[in-house]
């Protein structure tokens, strides 16, 4: 009896040890990453949005096999739990991959809940580890922006999708990118921006804000109003959304203390180098990208620059940026 007893236990033993290796980790390097942008958002991200803590920062990493479930509060069956990750304060879950490698988006992919997809570092642009976790801060930064009650409702109500209904409107649209007018106006705007944020002194910051903001009412007045909505949409979505990158950045390198294991990294950088670098990238980007060539992407920077002019001109402008939507300009109206 005692040794059938014993032998069931070997067979339990053994059967538990080849499941358990069918169960895949979460790389290390990986593991350290996530946890560094879970602790940063924690430790900074209520000082530049109200709320951010309250947002559920659902993560899936696309990894060349598998893909890793974090921090989700409703996982589909398609996952499979592999157990609780102390570091990263959350079950995870896997499945085989289905993403690509090099996907970056969030949208409300598993269980209807706004959940970023990321690659690895490695394969999302040829990151490194921080710049990595500043990027997943941006796209937390837009689990915030479908968080509001009525952000997918009043969406809509712009009216731009017509009829699809995947969410590709958003990339796809029909922006009037090529129309000589169009072309000429972002020239000015972007030479202007930048002229606006390297403005030191007050008086000649007015006069360059003053001198962007008559270029920005140009440039309304030359595109249809559907065309107009679709480009206060980009810049109030994804470029308020580099802001974003840049002020977390930027706020890190002052009042945050990077863990030792994520200063330990191979490619670990400072905070404080990639927000110089984002913002030199956001400068260059402004100077050099033209709207016929970059499209969308010129909304990125554009959107960024806009934010970080705010921060000079209305101190409160961010309390009315989930309440008065899409439309920027309106922020510095009411600072004037």
């Amino acid at each position: 009896m005692k040794t059938k007893l014993a032998l069931t236990f070997v067979v339990l033993l053994a059967a538990n040890s080849v499941l358990a290796q069918d169960k895949p980790n979460v790389p290390e390097v990986d593991r350290l990453r996530l946890a560094e942008a879970f602790r940063l958002g924690e430790s900074l991200g209520d000082r530049v949005w109200k709320d951010w803590n309250k947002v559920p920062f659902a993560v899936v990493l696309v990894t060349p096999e598998y893909e890793f479930l974090i921090r989700h509060p409703r996982p589909s069956e398609d996952f499979t739990l592999i157990g609780y990750d102390s570091l990263l304060k959350s079950d995870v879950y896997f499945r085989k991959r289905r993403f690509p490698t090099s996907f970056l988006a969030t949208f409300q992919a598993v269980g209807g809940v706004s959940t970023i997809i990321i690659g690895q570092a490695e394969n999302t642009y040829k990151k490194t580890s921080t710049p990595w976790v500043v990027t997943v801060l941006h796209e937390h930064f837009h689990q915030l922006q479908d968080a509001q009650s009525d952000y997918f409702v009043e969406v809509e109500a712009l009216n731009l999708s017509r009829g699809d209904q995947t969410g590709m409107w958003m990339l796809n649209y029909a922006f009037p990118y090529d129309a000589p007018e169009v072309k000429q106006q972002f020239v000015v705007l972007t030479r202007l921006l930048v002229e606006a944020l390297q403005a030191k002194n007050q008086s000649v910051f007015s006069a360059k804000l003053a001198a962007y903001l008559e270029a920005r009412q140009r440039l309304q007045k030359s595109l249809s109003p559907h065309d107009y909505k679709y480009l206060s949409f980009q810049l109030w979505k994804e470029g308020l959304a580099r802001y974003t990158e840049i002020r977390m950045a930027k706020l890190a390198a002052d009042k945050y203390e990077p863990s030792k294991e994520f200063r330990a990294l191979k490619d670990f950088t400072s905070f404080a180098a990639v927000a110089d670098q984002i913002m030199s990238d956001t400068l260059k980007e402004l100077s050099t990208f033209r709207i016929e060539n970059q499209k969308r992407e010129l909304f990125y920077p554009l959107g960024g620059g806009e934010g970080l002019l705010l921060d000079r001109v209305n101190s409160k402008w961010q309390s009315r940026y989930f309440v008065d939507k899409f439309y920027i300009e309106k922020y510095f109206s009411a600072a004037r």
